[in-house]
């Protein structure tokens, strides 16, 4: 059995969209009257959109149902069905803290707010009888203030045991005009030892070449093997990786095709740049991370070689991944010692 690691996918757009809808129809009367049918909710929910603001303005659907009280309802869910249905042994969920606060709140009572969210985040996370290791990305946010954005990169250095890296996100055209901000809000996070991702390269109004000095890893990317090919000697130098997410290009509009990424793919393994496969929003799209590779597999955007090469590339980046090697690794390891010990007592 192939485990996976999913290091993007954001706590709004993971849950499925039955889920969604069945709390609708028990908790939100208002909800529950704008979509009375599940078939409907989910043809809308799911839908392609034209621009990615458009597609991020869904995000703001689920944002409003997860609060505090709520999350663990959320969660569970989540865990459970990443743990049966996708085989997951490890999965990093990136949110904006802020959005899942009331918006009754001053802006202060609500940074203040923050750090509860987190900790229920991170809790309601640990599901024994689904054993998955989790981690947090708390996400800065393009459309909020500074001062909010900071208070988001010290709620991440001050809970650690939750959260793993920080990232930005609201939209990669938005930057633009903020960029110095961000680059001195990174360099703020990695002077308190904080690892960094972000969003960026995603379209082609998102591409700022001056924030990837301050990444880890590079959220999307796909603009720069597509457009920017040199700068892929820049990225393997950094020993960056680039977070793909195949169907939430198809969803945005910002590719019409699948086999649009093979380019993507065929550059940057011919560069040395890792690339790992991840959902983004699995529930938005009703598309599970296995079906992200079997897509790209079966229609001959990766090989088999690939696919492997970048299910290992998962936990070789993970922020939070305790271990040196993947799962399989481990258990093959594990299972060759013993057959070397039953090999040892029976020559014995």
């Amino acid at each position: 059995m192939a485990l996976y690691a999913d290091l993007h996918r954001h706590l709004g757009g993971s849950v499925v969209p039955r889920v969604l809808w069945r709390y609708f129809q028990r908790h939100s009367q208002d909800l529950a009257d704008r979509f009375p049918e599940y078939e409907e909710f989910e043809a809308f929910y799911t839908k392609k959109r034209k621009t990615l603001d458009e597609y991020l303005e869904l995000h703001t659907l689920v944002e409003g149902v997860q609060t505090v009280q709520t999350l663990p309802y959320f969660i569970y869910r989540l865990i459970r069905g990443a743990y049966i249905f996708e085989n997951l042994a490890y999965l990093e969920l990136r949110y904006t803290p802020y959005l899942r606060t009331p918006e009754s709140l001053s802006q202060n009572e609500r940074i203040e707010a923050m750090a509860e969210i987190v900790k229920v985040v991170g809790k309601s996370s640990q599901v024994k009888e689904y054993p998955i290791i989790t981690s947090q990305i708390l996400c800065m946010h393009s459309r909020l203030p500074y001062t909010v954005n900071k208070a988001i990169v010290d709620l991440a250095a001050g809970m650690r045991e939750y959260v793993c890296a920080i990232d930005v996100a609201g939209g990669d055209s938005q930057y633009g005009d903020r960029l110095k901000e961000f680059i001195g809000l990174y360099q703020y996070a990695q002077s308190l030892g904080l690892k960094t991702t972000g969003h960026l390269f995603e379209t082609k109004d998102g591409c700022y070449p001056q924030l990837l000095p301050f990444l880890m890893r590079i959220g999307h990317g796909i603009q720069i093997p597509l457009r920017y090919p040199e700068l892929l000697k820049e990225v393997a130098s950094a020993k960056q990786c680039l977070e793909i997410c195949p169907t939430t290009y198809l969803k945005t509009g910002t590719l019409e095709h699948l086999s649009e990424l093979k380019i993507v793919f065929d550059r940057c393994f011919a560069a040395g740049v890792d690339l790992v496969i991840c959902t983004d929003n699995a529930g938005l799209h009703n598309v599970r991370l296995p079906f992200e590779y079997e897509n790209l597999l079966t229609q001959d955007v990766i090989s088999f070689e690939q696919l492997q090469a970048c299910q290992d590339a998962a936990f070789r980046h993970a922020f939070a991944w305790p271990y040196s090697q993947p799962p399989a690794s481990l258990l093959i390891g594990l299972l060759q010692e013993k057959s070397d010990l039953s090999l040892s007592g029976a020559n014995s």
